[in-house]
């Protein structure tokens, strides 16, 4: 089947990053889906417009509706990492859609950083509690975390703090890949930026302090890893 949806990644430079490719097929879509932000980018269109407003059920099912016309759906940089078109892949099926990304900001931090991407861990707070970024904090590994908004940095930081990582440098990048793009970098223990801008990433390089809880990946915690009133079942 010819994919009738297709995803279009855009980045924080919104449409000029695009291809003239690219642009012509938002310019003759029939129905276009997209955030707020991104609707807000067409600024001329003939085209319908459907937005997440009603909850991502909700505009996938009226989406239906358009099956085999030209729909359009903007989304966030790569669409297949943690966006909107892993959700619409499953809705519809790998044949009904096709995905157009631009430099995600994994990639962008990574090469921001300076970081091999394969030898980084990626990691999203973004509708997840910030506690799920524990499980990857290890000596020595390099973290980007997807942020939720503007607190989540600070967030990131305490957390960092209170596993005894004090010593971890923490770079936040603002608007990564548009105009306003801004890089934050500090030290956990001693960061000092309270609240950071909505759309940002967090890079971590964790270096542990002397009181460090440094655990394992493997199956098995020391005792002292869980809270307890000194019995503990084996």
């Amino acid at each position: 089947m010819t994919p009738w949806i297709t995803i279009v990644g855009v980045g924080d430079d919104g449409l000029a990053g695009l291809t003239p490719a690219v642009r012509t097929l938002i310019d003759t879509a029939e129905l276009l889906v997209g955030g707020d932000r991104h609707q807000a980018m067409v600024n001329d269109t003939a085209a319908e417009r459907l937005t997440w407003a009603g909850g991502l059920d909700t505009a996938m099912a009226a989406m239906e509706d358009w099956r085999g016309r030209r729909v359009v759906v903007l989304a966030t940089g790569d669409p297949m990492c943690y966006g909107a078109g892993t959700n619409l892949q499953r809705r519809f099926g790998a044949d009904e859609i096709a995905v157009i990304p631009v430099p995600g900001a994994f990639s962008l931090t990574c090469a921001r950083m300076r970081w091999s991407v394969p030898d980084t861990e990626l990691v999203t707070v973004h509708g997840r509690p910030v506690e799920s970024v524990n499980l990857h904090v290890q000596a020595g590994a390099r973290l980007v975390i997807f942020s939720r908004d503007g607190d989540s940095p600070r967030q990131v930081v305490d957390l960092l703090v209170d596993r005894g990582f004090g010593p971890s440098a923490v770079t936040v990048f603002e608007h990564l890949g548009g105009p306003a793009e801004r890089r934050l970098d500090g030290v956990a223990g001693t960061w000092t930026h309270d609240r950071c801008a909505d759309l940002n990433t967090v890079a971590v390089e964790c270096r542990p302090g002397p009181d460090a809880q440094d655990l394992p990946l493997v199956p098995g915690l020391p005792d002292e890893a869980f809270h307890n009133d000194g019995q503990l079942t084996k």
